[in-house]
């Protein structure tokens, strides 16, 4: 179980605490995570390559009539749902947050019991704090909530 496992269970038994939602998505936020990518053929490697010139397509599966970016906060937990090594980038929360466009579901983890989805509305919100910590860190302030 790693940081973010923790604050997640930290976080479904205590769901109205904010103290334990800001620590949540601030976790969220600076963890890098493991986005399978559409270069089934390429090595690991060469996505990564790939991803570095700006020309990869995520993985988004469609569920339930909606569309899921799926991610992992390891590279173990994306092998072990994948079946097998696949082709990924590596992404920050805070840069999934900034470039995730409406109405794309997130799936974090799937296939484990740390799994949680994450719908648009709540997508939009991580955007913001993101927009505004960027605000503040170019004013060289700390954010206002």
């Amino acid at each position: 179980m790693n940081q973010l496992d923790e604050a997640l269970v930290e976080l479904r038994q205590n769901m109205d605490d904010p103290k334990k939602q800001s620590k949540y998505y601030d976790l969220f936020l600076n963890t890098n995570f493991y986005v399978p990518t559409m270069e089934e053929n390429l090595t690991p490697e060469e996505a990564a390559k790939v991803a570095d010139e700006g020309q990869v397509a995520p993985l988004v599966l469609e569920f339930d009539g909606n569309d899921y970016l799926v991610l992992f906060d390891s590279l173990e937990r994306l092998y072990a749902w994948a079946k097998k090594e696949v082709s990924h980038v590596v992404v920050p929360g805070h840069v999934l947050a900034a470039t995730s466009a409406d109405p794309l579901h997130w799936a974090l983890n799937v296939d484990t019991e740390f799994a949680k989805p994450f719908i648009p509305s709540e997508i939009a919100w991580l955007k913001e704090v993101v927009e505004k910590c960027n605000e503040a860190a170019k004013e060289g302030s700390e954010p206002q909530e």
